[in-house]
């Protein structure tokens, strides 16, 4: 399977390639920061990428499944999430200076849940300053719709549809108030979930408002 194929395969795909010892977990972050080392000046999905963590992650992935483990149903799953979410050790910058040198000590629950999980983490994704949608002009760049530079990718959580619209990971997590994450799904071509108010941990997330934020998953496909 080559960098391409692994790039294109589904969540579910890459989790049961894995499983099957038919892709290595390394393989598939490899062909990932193949694709943003690429694509992403242009594309300015990510505002961090983080390569050491991702490829050390993949690995530990691959022991488990050597010693016969499961690693959980995202094993091996290359992932960013929208930079609003909490990262033990990773800066969060919530698309803003005002954070810049923000670098928290623990994970939100979200992203311990998906650690948990087997996923890896590649990066942070860019968004809209401080998650207020509408603003075009971000101080890590302006995320481009894949499809078309010349329309808008979305709001806020643009760096989540662009990514992975651009195949630059399996699967992201943004983040929706008032349509923060379907929208760029929508504009970026991918699937986009807004689950009931508090059905999901919002604990380590950065609130744009406490009251309906909710964590959002974006995927290439629905299954």
């Amino acid at each position: 399977m080559d960098s391409k194929e692994i790039a294109f395969l589904s969540a579910v795909e890459t989790a049961k390639a894995v499983k099957a010892n038919e892709l290595s977990p390394t393989d598939a972050v490899q062909a990932y920061l193949g694709r943003i080392d690429r694509l992403d000046s242009r594309l300015a999905a990510y505002i961090t990428v983080v390569r050491e963590d991702a490829l050390g992650a993949a690995q530990l992935v691959a022991e488990r499944l050597k010693r016969g483990e499961d690693p959980g149903p995202l094993a091996g799953v290359p992932i960013a999430v929208k930079d609003q979410y909490w990262t033990k050790g990773i800066l969060t910058t919530n698309g803003s200076k005002v954070f810049q040198d923000f670098v928290p000590n623990e994970d939100s629950t979200v992203i311990q849940r998906l650690r948990d999980a087997g996923s890896v983490l590649l990066g942070k994704l860019n968004l809209s300053e401080l998650a207020m949608g509408g603003t075009q002009n971000p101080p890590w760049g302006i995320p481009a719709n894949p499809w078309n530079f010349e329309c808008s990718p979305g709001e806020s959580s643009s760096g989540s549809g662009v990514a992975l619209a651009a195949h630059l990971c399996a699967a992201s997590m943004g983040e929706d108030t008032g349509g923060s994450g379907r929208g760029p799904a929508s504009y970026c071509g991918v699937v986009g979930l807004r689950p009931t108010f508090t059905r999901v941990s919002r604990f380590g997330m950065t609130h744009m408002c406490w009251f309906m934020d909710a964590a959002a998953p974006m995927t290439k496909t629905v299954e």
